[in-house]
């Protein structure tokens, strides 16, 4: 997901100040990873270069001068591009967790204790993503049932492989 490209979508409703950007996307799409001023500030300076932005005014604040930035018709038209390109799926052919399975195959360690406290982990995440769920707004809800059905799907994969760990063993060996 681009910074860059978000902040754009942000400035089509009106132009804003670094600050208003920064909070705006944190309320929106920060969740548990805000973002800092530096790069908001960074990501403006090189959206401004591109041509996507322009400054719409400059105010004097308590310190160093408050720019506000708009959207340039070729920032409209970057938002629309990204929003019209649909997303690949995740493949997961090079997942890590299939990496550790197999390295603690070939190496004669307990895969299946690996597994177990993968489980527990990802467990744990769902109980908590649960928890965000019941007391966020709707926006929370959505991106917690987005969580929660990837973790669902990583379980009924551990639980997958953990019958097949006998099986894997001997295609790992040979």
């Amino acid at each position: 997901m681009s910074t860059g490209t978000l902040l754009l979508g942000l400035l089509e409703g009106a132009p804003s100040h670094g600050y208003d950007l920064k909070r705006a996307y944190d309320a929106r799409f920060g969740g548990d990873r805000p973002l800092a001023y530096g790069q908001i500030y960074s990501t403006l300076a090189r959206l401004l270069k591109g041509g996507l932005v322009a400054v719409d005014g400059v105010e004097p604040g308590g310190g160093p001068e408050r720019k506000r930035y708009a959207i340039t018709p070729d920032g409209v038209a970057d938002v629309d591009r990204w929003l019209g390109t649909p997303e690949s799926p995740d493949s997961y052919l090079r997942s890590t967790l299939y990496a550790k399975v197999v390295l603690a195959l070939l190496t004669d360690r307990p895969a299946s204790e690996l597994l177990d406290a993968q489980r527990s982990r990802h467990l744990e995440a769902m109980r908590e993503f649960t928890r965000r769920k019941r007391h966020g707004d709707l926006a929370d809800q959505l991106i917690c049932d987005h969580v929660l059905f990837h973790l669902e799907a990583d379980l009924r994969w551990l639980e997958l492989t953990a019958a097949r760990l006998d099986a894997l063993r001997g295609a790992v060996a040979a």
